[in-house]
């Protein structure tokens, strides 16, 4: 028997598929890449986009159909707002939570699906009933479509269910590169943010854990590691006194770093501005594993604006920020989030974010047009800057950082760097890779060995968003 999974919006999204893998192949499902050929389907959905949910109910439509033909079950997990999680209710076999994935086997035997480890293998249905309704459970019927759900998606207390699922070890998805959740949910409420109402609030991953597994990584051969959370420089502070700081985890990691003999990098993304600290930056500047790239998201360079979002930082904070990174860390690239034509947004204020792209000169920045999520504050203001003018906001912003893209890359001609090789290059008889600071690059080889080592290339050639290089002997 075979599974098909798709995975929707952020890497903690593609980082949580890697242990619902895990979960489905320990059942004794092989992944295909073909929904034809599945008899398990599942979609991992993100609510922080309109267009992501609309690829869920496009993806479902298609499934169902499959249903005539086939014995076929589904199911969709991730970050779901409860208007859209009422709706997939009538339209999945199974809906739950991602931290309720330790109890995804005993819901596909409740909805009467054997599995290929479970076919010779007796197991009491009442059993089941029983332990799902313990763990908070219900099975509901709506317009005569059965289905199992969780309990409603926004935590209003404390969930403990998470450690269950940070248990599991994940089905990496690379040999090289992986990513390691310390937390799960988030406490800052931005008004353009659904996260709070999909995830939760802010638990803290024990750092014991976390470590643990850093280690594991590192002894298997893992040369990019990156922490993943909503806020990660406000870890531990759900558990005062009883677990480490940010920048206490990141010691523990960059002494580990120094002392194992293996050479990684360690990222971590995305802080937020109001929680970082100059130690964190300090941390980093002590220990080579730990990389030197910062992704900092601002979303906004005016300070009115800001408080509409409910950043609770204003630009003149980011700034200083921005230099303490630059005098703690003077080689670090600087990555940043953009939103544009939020709600309310004038030309004066847009103005004032072209000021910022020009004065900091980001590395890189991902810059987004707002659109409106029910469950999120921004959503009972009007959407009232067009499409039209998004468009061209987003268009500037974009120019601006080719053109910081093409300066920064310049300075790296005829130097050295050190590369993580990712795999073949989109050009034939060329690999590609990574440079500590995320600079795509490529070279010359044809050398698949090399996917996942790190190697040092000189750069022979420069360009936006990418350099060229020779591979050094």
């Amino acid at each position: 028997m075979k599974y098909h999974l798709v995975t929707l919006g952020c890497q903690m999204n593609k980082s949580d598929s890697e242990r619902i893998a895990t979960v489905v192949e320990d059942l004794g499902y092989v992944v295909t890449d073909h929904e034809e050929e599945a008899d398990l389907i599942g979609i991992v959905a993100c609510s922080v986009r309109q267009a992501a949910i609309d690829r869920v109910y496009s993806k479902i439509h298609r499934w169902n159909q499959l249903k005539r033909d086939k014995n076929l079950l589904t199911f969709v997990t991730g970050c779901i707002l409860p208007t859209d999680r009422e709706k997939f209710l009538k339209l999945f076999d199974l809906c739950f939570q991602i931290s309720e994935l330790p109890e995804l086997p005993a819901m596909i035997r409740q909805y009467g699906v054997p599995t290929p480890l479970s076919s010779g293998v007796a197991h009491d249905p009442a059993e089941d009933a029983a332990r799902l309704e313990a763990e908070g459970f219900a099975e509901v019927e709506e317009d005569g479509h059965k289905a199992i759900a969780g309990r409603p998606v926004m935590m209003k207390q404390p969930e403990t269910r998470i450690a269950g699922f940070w248990d599991i070890r994940p089905h990496y998805q690379s040999r090289s590169e992986a990513f390691i959740p310390i937390q799960n949910g988030c406490d800052k409420f931005c008004t353009f943010c659904a996260v709070p109402y999909t995830r939760g609030r802010e638990i803290s991953r024990p750092s014991a854990d976390i470590l643990a597994e850093v280690r594991r990584l590192v002894e298997q051969g893992y040369r990019s590691i990156t922490l993943l959370g909503q806020n990660v420089n406000s870890y531990g502070r759900d558990k005062p006194n009883e677990e480490m700081r940010f920048a206490e985890l990141l010691e523990e990691i960059g002494r580990y770093g120094d002392a194992c003999g293996e050479r990684f990098w360690l990222y971590f993304t995305s802080p937020h501005p109001r929680d970082m600290q100059d130690e964190v930056l300090e941390v980093i500047a002590r220990y080579h594993c730990l990389a030197k790239q910062i992704h900092l998201p601002v979303q906004s360079g005016d300070n009115k604006l800001l408080i509409r979002m409910n950043r609770n930082h204003s630009v003149q904070d980011y700034r200083r920020i921005v230099a303490a990174i630059r005098n703690f860390l003077p080689t670090a690239t600087l990555f940043t989030d953009i939103i544009v034509g939020f709600s309310g947004e004038t030309d004066e204020q847009f103005e004032n974010t072209v000021k910022l792209m020009e004065d900091v000169e980001f590395d890189m920045a991902f810059i987004a047009r707002y659109s409106p999520r029910p469950g999120a504050a921004s959503s009972r203001w009007e959407d009232d800057v067009s499409p039209d003018v998004k468009k061209a906001r987003m268009h500037r912003l974009s120019e601006i950082l080719r053109a910081h893209s093409v300066s920064h890359n310049a300075r790296m001609l005829g130097d050295v760097y050190p590369v993580l090789v990712t795999g073949k290059g989109r050009k034939e008889g060329f690999m590609s890779g990574l440079t500590e600071g995320k600079i795509n690059i490529r070279f010359a080889s044809e050398d698949e060995s090399l996917v996942g080592q790190i190697v040092d290339v000189e750069i022979t050639r420069t360009g936006p968003f990418a350099v060229e290089g020779r591979l050094c002997e």
